[in-house]
């Protein structure tokens, strides 16, 4: 894909002339034409010279851009998006509206008040008329470039708006011109009835007063196309011009773009950061409103990652460079915006269709209004005002802006509240979804395991046993005194943070030897809590869940049920207590010292904050939620419980999401959130795909949108914004062809007879200017809507019933067992039962040790379901398979 600036565009028209011009240079396969930005972007092999051939051939002008650009902003030429036009244009208004009030003051005022006018022309017609006429040139000479474009594109038999408005201008002055001479012969006759007759046909202040209407209208439509890519012009400006780096060790400023990645850079208070990088020395609150529109400053210490563009408020920083140059969060940011800028949403293709027929049309419309006029019996003067009328009012302007002024106020909103568009079809499209589908892990959870419950196993006197929490000691009372009970409430609670405490320092010694993402949420727990303990020796991860080790000459055991069973005895109040929490989502691990079954640690990946809020959102806009996760449906039911999804869809493979967004878009239109690494397949697969991410997955080529602060509620966010984008393309597009619909007839006389009705060309002018203001204003509004604010949210109503939504899911075990069915019709894969497995890292592990080996093409492992599918190109001998995940520390107990 490769960007071009276009020149001499005036209208849809020309855009629409432009892409069909384009469209027919061999090897282009996709093209779209921006009004807004004066750009095109085209997809295809087609050279670049054919391309800016094929436009210049259409009479326009076209070059490359963002080749010469570097640094922050590569890609994007912020110099094509700054506004040239309206200072120019506001000069021409300026020396136009200085020479037509003389010239209104005399066809006009004295014309029709009587105002006062010098000697040498009161009561001179022709000198007035040649007055007129020669105020009307100059006028025609500074606004010259309608007639230029307006011709040339004639010639080029592609008329536009500047056509239309010179055609007007021309037939008025034409025929002024005409009158004059005319009233010349019969003031030489001394028919002065005949001079006063061919003063009354002079159109002179017609013509000027076009081409200056038309003008006001040019210079307040581009200020405020300029304020549409004020958000694209301000993330440029964002980007910091120099740089602190330490060289040689001594500290240098250089320009942003000569830093490069492993540079070492400071970063004082007060100061932007020039580059992403990563923290060495320091702690500082870093504001980064700029890029993901939180206002609250971020905290950062050594081995905190910052943004370019963000600004460092209180402490010195020292930091390494990691992203440069256009790979930088805020440049891919800027790309996206600028991308989906250059793009076309579906609901443009009417006015595009309607704008390449519209000004043709039009130029037949004034043809036949002269005509049929003339034939009426009307006199050549009034037939020529009604088909100029025709001209000037008509707008292909309006057409043209509806809907790409709407899309770019909507990406800078978007961009400041940190969810990106990559498109104006994504734009348009996620605010019809009907169907939400979450992963689970990373997306509705944090993704990271932490400690939910410890339990430790309590000496207890001889009428209690098992795991006993404070809790049930406090519920628990006797007849024999109230300072009895305390005492033992008492003793009990001492005897209970005793044991507790002994539990996480077990826990702590063996734990943090290990790398187990459940083993580092143990000892993250034990560090916040202040524990301190030294690691236990001879520690070992043994194969089927567990670790091992000696910690002040005791063994201990750490791990799941299956393996402490085979070490100590675990009592029956103690399993009830596992299963509790394995119902909750919850991960138990029991902890054994000599011999005994001291307590049990539960782990879990718990919920977002805002994962319930959000799905509430999601409810209210009638949008049904479904969560796909690869976990077993037990852990998986109790998450979507707690989030309030309509459906669990558990023990999913990666591959086998895509299955469901499948069958999930036969009913409605689908957008799947996810991390946008391992839900790739299923973010491709669905009409939307949003991924929740920062940094590097910020430019994910899986994701239609993407959500800067990997903040769940800006799910929502993004959809309310689309709907409002979309309502607003539709106001847009109403008003631009009612006003056409209604301006064109009325231009045209129809009414004439029935009502006397009839427009001077000069307010059709008028008419004609402010309708594309109005548009692009209207387009403006959306600058100022509140995207968080849901009382404005309309539910539409959902796609699927909740009995339809229900039988949907009746073949779910069709679709989790979408893999098995292949084990039985596909001879090149095989099934390995795998006991060891506790999480992704080890299916991670597991993934990894079989695709190193020769033959194996893919590798797909499940710790919910203990098993890892392999895909293979060529027979691979099961001893190999057995001993490729045997050496990665799992027993393998069948392959099939």
């Amino acid at each position: 894909m490769e960007q071009y600036s276009v020149t001499g565009m005036s209208c849809a028209a020309c855009s629409a002339h432009v892409e069909k011009a384009v469209q027919k240079v061999p090897g282009v396969t996709e093209v779209a034409v921006s009004l807004l930005t004066n750009s095109m972007r085209v997809d295809g092999t087609a050279s670049s010279k054919e391309i800016i051939d094929a436009v210049m051939a259409a009479g326009y002008g076209a070059s490359l851009k963002g080749k010469e650009s570097s640094g922050t902003n590569a890609g994007v030429d912020e110099e094509a998006l700054a506004d040239h036009e309206t200072p120019k244009l506001l000069k021409r208004l300026i020396v136009s509206v200085v020479i037509l009030l003389p010239l209104m003051y005399v066809s006009m005022g004295h014309m029709m008040w009587n105002w006062p006018i010098p000697a040498a022309m009161a009561g001179n017609h022709i000198a007035m008329g040649l007055y007129e006429m020669l105020l009307t040139i100059l006028i025609m000479v500074i606004n010259q470039k309608f007639f230029v474009n307006g011709f040339t594109s004639l010639l080029h038999r592609s008329p536009n708006m500047d056509t239309l408005v010179a055609m007007g201008s021309a037939a008025s002055f034409a025929y002024s011109t005409y009158a004059l001479f005319a009233m010349t012969g019969a003031q030489l006759r001394m028919e002065m009835d005949a001079v006063m007759t061919y003063m009354d046909e002079f159109y002179f202040e017609s013509a000027a007063m076009i081409l200056t209407l038309i003008t006001i209208g040019k210079t307040l439509e581009a200020y405020s196309k300029g304020k549409t890519t004020n958000a694209l012009r301000g993330l440029m400006q964002l980007a910091p011009k120099t740089a602190h780096v330490i060289r040689n060790g001594t500290e240098e400023t250089i320009s942003v773009d000569q830093v490069r990645i492993g540079d070492v850079f400071v970063v004082r208070p007060g100061e932007s950061i020039p580059v992403d990088g990563v923290v060495l020395e320091g702690i500082s609150a870093v504001d980064e409103a700029a890029l993901t529109g939180e206002s609250i400053p971020v905290d950062k210490e050594e081995g905190s990652t910052v943004s370019a563009a963000t600004m460092n408020q209180s402490g010195f920083l020292k930091c390494r460079a990691v992203r440069v140059g256009e790979d930088t969060v805020l440049s891919q940011i800027i790309q996206m915006v600028s991308d989906a800028a250059a793009t076309k949403a579906p609901i443009a293709k009417v006015a595009d269709r309607v704008s390449g027929i519209f000004v043709p049309s039009v130029l037949l419309i004034a043809a036949a209004t002269f005509v049929i006029w003339l034939l009426v019996g009307q006199t050549f003067g009034f037939s020529l005002a009604r088909a100029v009328s025709v001209l000037v009012i008509s707008c292909p302007c309006a057409l043209g802006l509806a809907t790409p002024v709407a899309i770019m106020v909507g990406n800078g909103v978007g961009a400041r509240n940190g969810v990106l568009f990559k498109t104006a079809l994504s734009l348009e499209e996620t605010g019809k979804i009907d169907i939400v589908a979450m992963d689970k892990t990373g997306t509705i959870t944090t993704g990271k395991p932490k400690v939910t419950d410890v339990l430790p196993v309590v000496p207890a006197p001889a009428d209690r046993s098992g795991i006993q929490e404070t809790e049930a000691y406090k519920n628990q009372s006797t007849d024999d005194g109230k300072a009895e009970t305390e005492g033992r409430e008492s003793r009990d609670t001492a005897e209970y943070e005793r044991a507790k405490q002994e539990l996480l320092r077990i826990a702590y010694a063996l734990e943090q030897k290990s790398e187990h993402p459940l083993a580092r949420a143990i000892v993250e727990y034990a560090e916040e809590n202040g524990l301190t303990a030294a690691a236990a020796e001879e520690f070992q991860a043994v194969v089927g869940n567990g670790l091992t080790g000696l910690w002040n000459g005791v063994r201990l055991y750490a791990g799941s049920q299956k393996y402490i069973s085979a070490i100590a005895p675990i009592p029956d109040s103690i399993r009830q207590q596992a299963s509790e929490l394995a119902e909750q989502g919850k991960t138990p691990l029991f902890f054994v010292k000599n011999q005994a079954v001291c307590g049990m640690i539960a782990v879990a990946d718990v919920m977002k904050e805002e994962a319930p809020e959000t799905i509430r959102q999601l409810h209210g806009m009638g949008i049904r939620v479904v969560m796909l996760t690869g976990d077993n449906i037990r852990t998986a039911r109790a998450i979507g419980a707690q989030a309030g999804v309509d459906h669990v869809i558990a023990d999913v493979l990666p591959g086998d999401k895509e299955t469901v967004i499948r069958r999930l878009s036969e009913k409605g239109k689908v957008a799947m959130v996810g991390d946008g690494i391992n839900d790739a397949p299923a973010l491709t697969r669905a009409d939307i795909g949003i991924a929740i991410g920062a940094g590097t997955d910020i430019a994910l080529d899986a994701a239609d949108v993407v959500l800067v602060k990997s903040n769940l509620d800006d799910v929502p966010t993004a959809i309310r914004l689309s709907r409002r984008v979309l309502r607003n393309i539709h106001e847009n597009l109403f008003w631009a062809f009612i006003y056409n619909i209604i301006g064109i007839p009325l231009a045209a006389g129809a009414w004439y007879y029935l009502s006397g009705l009839k427009l001077n060309p000069m307010f059709g002018a008028a008419a004609m200017s402010l309708s594309s203001f109005c548009v692009v204003m209207n387009a403006l509004r959306l600058n100022f809507i509140k995207v968080h604010n849901t009382h404005r949210d309309k539910r539409k109503r959902h796609a699927i019933s909740d009995s339809l939504f229900e039988d949907l899911f009746d073949g779910q075990d069709d679709i989790n067992t979408t893999q098995n069915r292949k084990e039985e019709t596909d001879p090149m894969t095989k099934t390995i039962e795998i006991q060891g497995m506790m999480c992704g890292h080890c299916e991670k592990h597991v993934k990894n040790a079989l695709e190193a080996l020769d033959g194996v093409t893919q590798a797909e492992a499940s710790h919910e379901k203990g098993i890892a599918i392999v895909t293979l190109s060529t027979d691979v001998a099961d001893d190999v398979l057995k001993k490729a995940v045997e050496d990665a520390d799992y027993e393998v107990t069948a392959i099939r």
